[in-house]
């Protein structure tokens, strides 16, 4: 595989994680399960993904044709697979990995289609931002923000409803998580291993420190739990990325 090659399918799945959970809002996603195919925000969400997705393709000089096609076939599946999710229940772990592994799978046949039929041309001088590592890295830190924030969220659901979160701020704990992951996967990736070990033992002391009073202990599990699921996904995401930057 050449590293153009790479580039563009790094490429198409930055802007798959962009359009589907930076550009999207959490009122255009419900509006969908709402009104399925009739919502306006589902039209809207599509739009962006083929903007982004033509964009990319023009840049990396795939001929106009080719382009429009891969495009089109891009958003007319993701119409469908979106569509068709609306229509499941809500809140599943189960239908957010499904439906974004029905995602890749689409990216992943269109790029393919594109560097055999048209072998890339080379003719454009790719800067630095379109590096393959370069790519990855900007992927995995969009991953580890919101795309696992849902995720996540997703599977502490069945804890969540007993759990008494009175005196708390409002999603205080999704944005100190976004922080957390942020931070471990920069440890990672810059190899400071020990600096997830300084962050973990801070987080305990300012979260942890009234269990010993046994009190708020389903709060002090709930988060401790959460925890952990963070670190473990950010953690495993940060060295696969280590990895795969060695071999780049």
């Amino acid at each position: 595989m050449s590293e153009t090659g790479l580039s563009l399918l790094l490429a198409l799945l930055l802007s798959h994680t962009v359009a589907d959970f930076i550009l999207q809002s959490d009122a255009w996603a419900r509006q969908k399960q709402q009104y399925h195919f009739r919502a306006r925000s589902l039209y809207w969400h599509v739009g962006i993904h083929m903007l982004l997705c033509l964009a990319i393709l023009i840049a990396f000089g795939i001929p106009l044709r080719e382009a429009l096609i891969g495009t089109g076939v891009v958003g007319l599946t993701h119409w469908m697979i979106d569509t068709l999710k609306s229509y499941m229940p809500a809140q599943r772990v189960s239908f957010f990995v499904v439906d974004q592994l029905l995602h890749l799978l689409v990216l992943i046949a269109v790029w393919w289609w594109l560097i055999d039929g048209s072998a890339l041309p080379l003719a454009i001088d790719l800067s630095l931002l379109w590096q393959p590592r370069t790519l990855l890295t900007a992927l995995a830190y969009l991953l580890v923000l919101r795309p696992a924030s849902v995720l996540i969220a997703l599977i502490m659901r069945r804890w969540s409803q007993g759990v008494d979160t009175r005196g708390t701020l409002a999603d205080a704990g999704a944005r100190i998580g976004m922080l957390e992951r942020f931070l471990i996967l920069t440890f990672v990736l810059s190899n400071q291993m020990a600096a997830i070990g300084f962050l973990l033992t801070a987080k305990s002391v300012l979260r942890f420190g009234d269990l010993y009073e046994d009190r708020d202990r389903k709060l002090t599990e709930y988060v401790l739990l959460g925890t952990m699921l963070s670190f473990s996904i950010t953690l495993t995401l940060g060295l696969l990325t280590r990895y795969l930057l060695s071999v780049l």
